[in-house]
């Protein structure tokens, strides 16, 4: 990177423009622009994330005072709210969702071979969904409840890398079981959910194509025991049963055996109940792979936190679903940018640094040299194994 040019132009140096331009093309992004191209909105809406700019007044009145210090951002055009509001309102979101497909392919590169703690060569994958909350006098299309709107974020997150493999957005009222039936099932991956998502149609077509599942059976379901198998109750392994579905639908939709184990939380002193199509797995590693479906909660937590996913610069699902994607494709910049920075510095403290430096010239390295990665002690983050966020 080059020597004198600005924060922000270096960080967007990692995006690979003609597979940018490539998305732009795919949906006609550019047709009949003469001035504020895609390129110039999407640079806008991902300096509003990195700076945390929070409406389109303050992005305008960021980037309008030092017309020079835009140009060298990389941003062409000139910038006002009205612009930069049409532009979210009419361009097509699937170009922003497009590229950040690109960037988590490119990353997933990147974390290949990132170790969480668990012997299985295989790919584990957290299946769960947040709701972000809208005012429904605002955003009528997101209806969600009688007098509430939001919409829903399905993510399939890799516990390996903590990229998301598969993301939807769709209306709040969407049941999360429905993303089943939008994913490409991986042979051999390792798909871990909650008990929202068990529908044993869906299952089924899973474990026929040679997945496996861990996840929580329902209170209402019926099993049959066919064996047991023995246990070391000193691990908080309390049973594991080889068992078959005793309903008629449930017996209909999925015919062959499940293994059902019964665990003790000792650290919350509450029961559970797991239930897997694997019987070759111990039991212990059964009950640690449904604690990592706790990353995917993380990575919620962390983006509402960090990204402009609560407040909106538009009110069209448009504008909605291009800030989120673009926020998608920050976090996963962000994670790019990671891999060669210094280890022991958190996806936080890289933000936190950008935020205030984005208008800085000076390498990238070298601003990220000099920093003590000590947290503090009081701050969150230091519990969460999420890439010690």
């Amino acid at each position: 990177m080059n020597l004198g040019r600005m924060i922000f132009s270096q960080v967007m140096e990692l995006i690979p423009r003609h597979e940018f331009h490539k998305c732009v093309r795919s949906y006609n992004g550019d047709f009949k622009v003469r001035k504020f191209s895609c390129m110039d909105q999407f640079l806008c809406m991902a300096f509003a994330q990195l700076a945390y700019r929070e409406s389109l007044r303050d992005i305008e009145a960021c980037l309008s005072t030092a017309p020079a210090k835009r140009y060298h951002l990389g941003i062409r055009a000139r910038i006002s709210r009205s612009t930069l509001a049409d532009a979210n309102e009419k361009r097509d979101w699937r170009i922003y969702a497009d590229f950040a497909q690109v960037l988590i392919g490119s990353a997933q590169k990147l974390y290949a071979n990132e170790k969480w703690g668990r012997n299985l060569k295989r790919s584990v994958y957290a299946l769960d969904s947040t709701i972000i909350d809208l005012c429904l006098s605002l955003f009528p299309w997101a209806k969600f409840r009688r007098t509430k709107g939001a919409v829903k974020l399905h993510t399939l997150l890799n516990v390996q890398s903590h990229i998301p493999s598969f993301i939807r957005i769709t209306p709040g009222r969407v049941h999360d079981v429905n993303a089943l039936d939008e994913l490409v099932f991986e042979p051999g991956a390792v798909y871990v959910m909650d008990r929202a998502y068990v529908d044993y149609g869906r299952l089924y077509k899973l474990h026929q194509s040679a997945s496996y599942f861990v996840t929580r059976p329902k209170k209402s379901y019926r099993f049959k025991r066919l064996c047991s198998h023995p246990v070391v109750k000193t691990t908080g392994v309390r049973s594991d049963h080889t068992v078959k579905l005793v309903s008629f639908y449930p017996a209909q939709s999925y015919p062959e055996p499940l293994r059902k184990i019964r665990y003790f939380d000792a650290e919350r002193k509450k029961h559970l109940t797991f239930l897997t199509n694997n019987f070759d797995w111990s039991a212990t590693t059964v009950a640690l792979l449904y604690k990592s479906r706790w990353q995917v909660e993380l990575f919620f937590k962390w983006i509402k936190q960090h990204l402009r996913i609560k407040a909106f610069y538009g009110t069209t699902e448009n504008a909605v679903k291009t800030q989120i994607w673009i926020s998608i494709t920050v976090y996963v910049l962000v994670a790019i940018l990671k891999k060669s920075l210094p280890e022991n510095l958190s996806l936080h403290s890289i933000l936190q640094i950008l935020s205030v430096n984005l208008f800085e010239k000076v390498p990238l390295q070298e601003l990220f040299s000099d920093f003590s990665c000590r947290q503090n002690e009081d701050d969150s983050y230091n519990s969460l194994p999420l890439w010690n966020l």
